[in-house]
Formats: structure tokens, C-alpha cells, sequence
């Protein structure tokens, strides 16, 4: 199975940090953010991974390069200026990611979860299998919950405001997710999950783990100062 880490995004929140830095070269705990999902693809056994790269893109080139120092066959999906949101972006690269399922992180969050179960948590004709995480203070409302009455269940439906879960940033595609999407067209992933899950085609898991959403300073700082206190 292939990887694709999102690695595009601007980083407007965390400016001015993110003025010369993309922010997946932030530090985190004395190395660049992206590099932790590097080195835990690596060491689940993973060997090919897309990285899209807008702001400043040149500089995960330089750093990542072929990903040799990982045992990686690092490939790279640049995008205009701008990006092309995420489901864009992830449309951009199918012809790297090939026609089997792959698996989805995004740059920009810190997580335990075992990218090795990937390779089986997708059931057949299922379009995508997402992540979940509980509801953090910056996010209360979620975006997901549950079908099944009990939590941990594997069928997730879109419940707007109120939901008791939130994506963690972390999914399983099947390329056909994104069939409708041309290359270089700007698209956002939810219509694609909320169209999915009303087929039924979507499956999830409850992930009560370590996750950080890196999208401030602030939370930069709380995550430098959690990893470098274990």
C-alpha cells in the first residue's frame, strides 16, 4: 500500500511562523513535523509516499528528498499556488498513487495511530475508512458519529453540528473516491465522505490515542513540550 502525506496547506494560522517555513517543517519535539509521519511510515513497513507541496514546497524537496535516509521512495505532487484543497490535491496525485487503496495523513497532526493495520481496515466496496478522534477543545462540535449506538463500531454517518467525533486527518481511499475530480481542480474532501456515507460506503474507528491538531502556535508549543517530556 502507498502513503500520501498532505503537505500544501498555507499555514495561515500559524503565521508568522509559516512566512518562510512551511509549516510541515515546523519542529516539533528537535525535528520537522513531517519527518515523525516519515519515520512511522517507515517503520510500518510502507515504501512509496506521495507528499503535495505548495507554500514553500521547494524545502520538503530539499529536506525529504528521495527519502533514502527512510528506506523510502519519496514522490512528489507540486501544486499551484494556493493548492488545490484536499480532496484536489489528492485527485492531483492518483497517477503517483496508483489504482489500489492507499492511505491518507494529513501533515499538519501528530498521531499514534498504526499506519500497518491500513492495509486491512478497508472492507470491499467501501470507498473510504476514516479515523476518528473525541472532540477537542478548538473543535466541539465534531464532524462525524456513529451509527451504531455504541462507539467503536466500523460505520460512520455524517451528522453535521453535534457530532460526537472528530476526523482525525487520517483516512483509507479507494482511487474511485475521487473519480469525478480532474486533475489540477481545486475540491474539498467532505461532499465526497458525506456523498459516500449516504451509500453506505464509508466505514470508521474511534481512536482515543495521542493527536494533536498542529494548527496554532500555540498548539505547536503543547505538543513540542508533551514529546519532550516522555
Amino acid at each position: 500500500m502507498k502513503a500520501m502525506i498532505l503537505a500544501a496547506g498555507r499555514g495561515e494560522r500559524m503565521r508568522p511562523l509559516t512566512d518562510r517555513t512551511p509549516k510541515p517543517l515546523l519542529p516539533v519535539a528537535g525535528r520537522p513535523l513531517i519527518v515523525w509521519h516519515v519515520e512511522r511510515l517507515a517503520a510500518c513497513g510502507f515504501r512509496d509516499v506521495v507528499i503535495n507541496h505548495a507554500h514553500l514546497g521547494e524545502q520538503i524537496e530539499a529536506l525529504l528528498g528521495g527519502g533514502d535516509a527512510w528506506g523510502l521512495r519519496i514522490h512528489y505532487s507540486p501544486e499551484p499556488p494556493g493548492a488545490l484543497e484536499t480532496a484536489g490535491g489528492i485527485a492531483n496525485a492518483l497517477s503517483l498513487l496508483g489504482e489500489e487503496p492507499f492511505l491518507v495523513i494529513n501533515g499538519d497532526i501528530f498521531c499514534d495511530w498504526n499506519p500497518a493495520r491500513a492495509d486491512t481496515v478497508l472492507r470491499p466496496g467501501n470507498r473510504a475508512h476514516l479515523v476518528l478522534v473525541p472532540n477537542p477543545p478548538q473543535h466541539p462540535h465534531g464532524d462525524f458519529s456513529f451509527l451504531e449506538p455504541e462507539v467503536g463500531a466500523d460505520s460512520t454517518a455524517f451528522d453535521g453540528a453535534g457530532a460526537m467525533h472528530t476526523f482525525a486527518g487520517i483516512g483509507v481511499y479507494r482511487p474511485e473516491l475521487f473519480a469525478g475530480i480532474s486533475r489540477g481542480q481545486p475540491a474539498r474532501l467532505a461532499p465526497l465522505l458525506r456523498a459516500a456515507m449516504a451509500e453506505g460506503k464509508v466505514s470508521g474507528e474511534l481512536h482515543r490515542g495521542r493527536w494533536a491538531d498542529v494548527g496554532t502556535p500555540q498548539r505547536l508549543e503543547e505538543l513540542d513540550r508533551e514529546l519532550r517530556s516522555l
